[in-house]
């Protein structure tokens, strides 16, 4: 098995990359967003989230992509917070609600070890950018300690360049979901200004880092897996992500097109008559069309791998 990024590079540089990303954490400027909280004093930003790791979650899970779950599942971390606010969050209890506890970097490094020990192919940190801090310096501790399975990035996507280009050669596998094609859909959706310019630019940095998908024995080691959360009425929008996919990424790209949205979080409070279709689940025949454009554009990594159930 190809050994992780973090344990070819020098460790003075990982040092050095954990030390520039502890710098960009206070002010605050991680995230897109810039909002330049002095989270060492105890200053709050979007993410409302502190120094110290925030975890809701962790275990093993079984329900990622088949590369990324393989037979012994997918060691999962879900991290408290995030620097997206979609209405319709899954997880809205630990985006939007906080829903965890505050840990010790030793704590996370035990998790990471933890994750190993139970056979996980690979550390998958969910919503993990506004806690890189951490992640990183409970990585040193644990590799120390003999960690030395892939890192999975599991993101929304919406994520600053210069703080992706910190993570080069320490991050074995971006999980990107790109999420909306129009500025005003995520505006409203998400309380992002900015997304679809800034999803791009985020995809391509990834692509350039680690290439597209690599698989040994079946099971992901490194490189670039993207998922686009099918949303109900809007198949313009998956339409040109597809496409834009396929034309600047890489026609090679393992897709994963997802179609389990359901109306959770705080959608039907907010949901406007402009976007009342996110009130219903997708339907066959927006699944059925959204696979046939990137069967059409060569975008079948994935396609046959995944089981859609639309509708279910």
């Amino acid at each position: 098995m190809t050994s992780p990024g973090y344990l070819t590079i020098s460790r003075d540089l990982l040092i050095s990359r954990i030390r520039a990303i502890q710098e960009r954490s206070s002010p605050c400027v991680l995230c897109p967003r810039h909002c330049r909280a002095k989270r060492k004093t105890g200053e709050l930003g979007f993410c409302r989230t502190g120094i110290h790791p925030h975890v809701a979650s962790f275990g093993p899970h079984f329900g990622e992509e088949q590369p990324i779950s393989g037979t012994c599942g997918s060691g999962t971390i879900f991290f408290t917070g995030c620097t997206m606010g979609c209405r319709f969050c899954q997880n809205y209890e630990i985006s939007h609600e906080r829903m965890g506890r505050e840990l010790t970097k030793q704590d996370l490094a035990y998790i990471y070890l933890h994750l190993q020990a139970l056979g996980c192919h690979n550390i998958n940190l969910v919503t993990p950018t506004h806690q890189l801090p951490a992640i990183l310096e409970a990585l040193l501790i644990a590799m120390d300690a003999g960690l030395q399975i892939p890192l999975v990035y599991n993101t929304g996507g919406y994520e600053d360049i210069d703080t992706l280009r910190l993570l080069e050669g320490i991050i074995d596998i971006y999980m990107p979901d790109f999420k909306f094609a129009d500025v005003k859909t995520g505006r409203i959706l998400a309380h992002t200004p900015d997304y679809p310019q800034i999803c791009k630019a985020a995809l391509c940095e990834m692509h350039r880092q680690v290439g597209d998908l690599t698989l040994e024995n079946g099971i992901a080691t490194h490189g670039l897996l993207i998922r686009h959360l099918l949303l109900p009425g809007r198949g313009e929008e998956s339409e040109r992500i597809i496409r834009f996919i396929a034309e600047q990424i890489s026609p090679n790209t393992w897709l994963n097109i997802m179609d389990q949205y359901r109306p959770a979080g705080d959608i039907r409070r907010f949901c406007s008559n402009e976007y009342s279709d996110l009130l219903r689940r997708v339907s066959d025949e927006e699944v059925a069309r959204a696979i046939r454009i990137a069967q059409e554009c060569g975008l079948t990594r994935g396609l046959e791998e995944e089981n859609y159930t639309p509708g279910s």
